[in-house]
């Protein structure tokens, strides 16, 4: 055992008074220098000794006196590390002006050492590890669907700290309620008004819609949009008038839709103040509609499928006319925007904060790509309690409970650990947790981890497989997703849709709102025609404006009829270098709510293909070519059951490659 001994250098003054002007001192005869001494009587590191600085105290470092060695050593208490000699001082940067530290001052030069005369050097026991250059640090490699050890090859050029309050139980807890009351509110009209449910996934397809032109303050709610009527929801809701269309499966399942088709068309024109010619166009349409099914005897599927597409077209317009959906929404959003802003300024008051004025940064000065950071401080944070439960672990704050696998529990502390600058002690790491959880839970409307958490909302979420994440690592350099959350990313580096809640577990917030100069990277986005127009866009603008090598590996839904917008952009885009198609049923995706599933519900088949384009540019090209054996590899990994292979083979020899070492530890959870 090593105890521990307070090592003091006594200070370095003059043994007499100094001399004064016109007299004569003569030294004491009986000074003596004092010599520190263990408690046993053994003299402290005769020879050499110097005074720890103030800089390594503050990084954790402590001195202590080893017995066995018989000479000092240095231990961190934050990290354990511990060291024979004295600790290289690390350079204090600032995160938001100089991220990468490179513009630090070097460090400082080597402590004065004092000498004590005719004092012998007791000679030190060599140590194996000492021979070879001194005991190297372990890095620690999270077991799991993911590897966070991948260095990034992304470069973006610099940007200001967001203006966002940081993350508070309390302000989400608010917030949420206010959203889940305007997502009543949403089904609530579309039942008053046009007697129908709510399309389904519309409202979460509208938020994604609204946030791709807002330009509010809330970091979920739509609060400053124009247009202020939503194009898109329009659609939906119009597409669901007067019943909701779905493709049977049988020829009686047809005739039925194309019955209730006509019935409910009827029955709105009668209800509405329509036109007199509208009603008699519809009217002679229905009633045309009914005479055919009572005299068609034996008609086929497509028939009927026909019919029905004739009536709508027919209808359709007629329909639309008495529409004048939603008139109230806009200011609904504004009203609680402005509940959530007066809340927030309360508790931001009560810490004498304030929220900063919006910064804008105009150096184009290129740096690694880095964590969002904050122009505020962060205020004190409510407790949020922490219940293990077997594979999950429980956080709840105001009754309200939320539940994670432990495995991503774990990867959400390794992302913490990487990206978060003020909390080196995780103090206020569960009630962050918390608030993501909290934040998703309620953009997807439903809590993952009941029993609906197989609901189709989670085609938000999906992600790709493992195996498709390490060969597009491997083959084309793909170090970072566009769309992503700390809940399903497989990089550290990744665009996620909230910045405030996802910042502090490695998220450079939204994708659009980056900066990219070159690098590798994946976009799968969710189903949004508006956000998917908007993100390929945005790439043909970062590769027009970037001669340096640039690349993006992107997937979406093979739909059709009609294809949409920003596939049409995407096919015919001058940085196309290449362009496969994955057929229906034959690739898989992970779950959209893997972190609460067990290993076995993760992987989903998918029911639509999927289109796989290559945007570049020259320099990007050159660098990471999809040549022909590269793809091949790619839809190799795609193939269903490709992962389960894959960890069949991880459980016969554990270290991954390409992210493992000799000198990295795997941790098993």
């Amino acid at each position: 055992m090593n105890e521990e001994v307070d090592v003091k250098v006594p200070e370095e003054r003059p043994m007499w008074p100094p001399l004064e002007t016109g007299t004569v001192q003569t030294p004491p005869q009986h000074i003596t220098m004092p010599i520190p001494t263990t408690p046993q009587g053994a003299p402290v590191n005769q020879g050499l000794e110097c005074e720890l600085p103030f800089e390594l105290q503050q990084q954790g470092w402590k001195k202590f006196w080893s017995k066995r060695e018989n000479r000092p050593y240095f231990w961190n208490k934050l990290t354990g590390e511990s060291l024979w000699e004295m600790p290289v001082i690390k350079p204090q940067f600032d995160p938001i002006t100089d991220p990468l530290g490179i513009c630090a001052p070097p460090p400082p030069a080597p402590l004065h050492v004092v000498h004590v005369p005719n004092a012998p050097v007791p000679v030190a026991k060599r140590r194996a590890s000492e021979e070879i250059g001194g005991p190297q640090v372990k890095k620690f490699v999270l077991a799991g669907p993911w590897d966070l050890d991948v260095p990034t090859n992304i470069v973006i050029l610099e940007r200001p700290p967001c203006s966002y309050m940081h993350s508070h139980p309390e302000i989400e807890a608010y917030r949420c309620g206010l959203f889940a009351k305007l997502r009543q509110c949403y089904q609530e009209l579309c039942h008053s008004r046009e007697s129908i449910d709510a399309p389904k996934d519309s409202f979460n397809r509208w938020l994604m819609e609204r946030k791709v032109i807002d330009v509010g303050c809330d970091p979920l709610l739509p609060s400053n949009c124009y247009p202020e009527v939503s194009l898109s929801m329009y659609r939906e809701i119009m597409n669901d008038i007067p019943i909701k269309l779905v493709r049977p499966k049988f020829t009686g399942d047809a005739r039925k839709q194309l019955s209730r088709y006509a019935e409910a068309a009827k029955k709105i024109m009668e209800s509405r103040n329509a036109e007199a010619e509208s009603r008699k166009v519809v009217k002679w349409n229905v009633d045309e509609t009914f005479q055919w099914l009572r005299k068609t005897v034996g008609a086929t599927y497509d028939d009927f499928q026909d019919r029905l597409a004739h009536l709508k077209q027919q209808c359709q317009p007629h329909l639309t006319e008495t529409k004048e959906f939603a008139a109230r929404y806009p200011t609904f959003r504004q009203n609680m925007r402005k509940k959530v802003r007066e809340k927030s300024s309360g508790i931001l008051k009560e810490h004498g904060m304030e929220f900063p004025p919006p910064m804008t940064m105009h150096t184009t000065r290129k740096v690694w790509c880095y964590p969002v950071q904050f122009a505020m401080g962060c205020p004190r944070l409510p407790i949020v309690e922490y219940l293990p439960d077997r594979d999950q672990a429980l956080l709840r704050f105001q009754g309200d409970t939320l539940a994670v696998n432990s495995t991503h529990l774990q990867k959400l502390e390794h992302l913490y650990r990487h990206s978060c600058f003020d909390d080196r002690k995780f103090e206020l790491f569960i009630p962050r947790v918390w608030v993501m959880l909290k934040r998703y839970a309620t953009f997807l409307g439903v809590n993952p981890s009941s029993n609906n958490a197989n609901s189709e909302v989670q085609d938000i979420q999906q992600s790709l497989p493992v195996t498709v994440f390490e060969c597009l690592n491997r083959s084309f350099g793909v170090t970072f997703e566009c769309f992503a959350s700390p809940l399903n990313c497989y990089f550290k580096q990744y665009c996620s849709a909230f910045t405030d809640s996802d910042s502090y577990f490695g998220s450079r917030g939204p994708f659009l709102q980056l900066k990219a100069v070159s690098g590798s990277f994946e976009a799968n986005p969710p189903y949004s025609e508006e956000l998917m127009e908007a993100s390929v866009n945005h790439m043909e603008r970062l590769l027009n404006d970037s001669p340096e090598p640039l690349s993006f590996v992107v997937m979406m839904p093979d739909y059709r009829e009609p294809t949409p917008v920003a596939l049409q952009r995407l096919e015919s885009s001058q940085f196309k270098r290449k362009q496969v198609t994955i057929p229906a049923f034959e690739h898989e995706f992970r779950h959209g709510f893997q972190h609460v599933l067990n290993k076995s519900e993760l992987n989903v088949r998918s029911v639509h293909g999927t289109v796989i384009v290559w945007l570049q540019n020259t320099a990007g090209h050159q660098k990471w070519e999809p040549t022909e054996e590269r793809v091949q590899a790619l839809l190799e990994a795609f193939r269903p059951g490709r992962e389960r292979e894959r960890d069949r083979q991880e459980l016969l020899s554990p270290t991954r490659q390409g992210s493992t070492s000799d000198n990295k530890e795997v941790l098993v959870h």
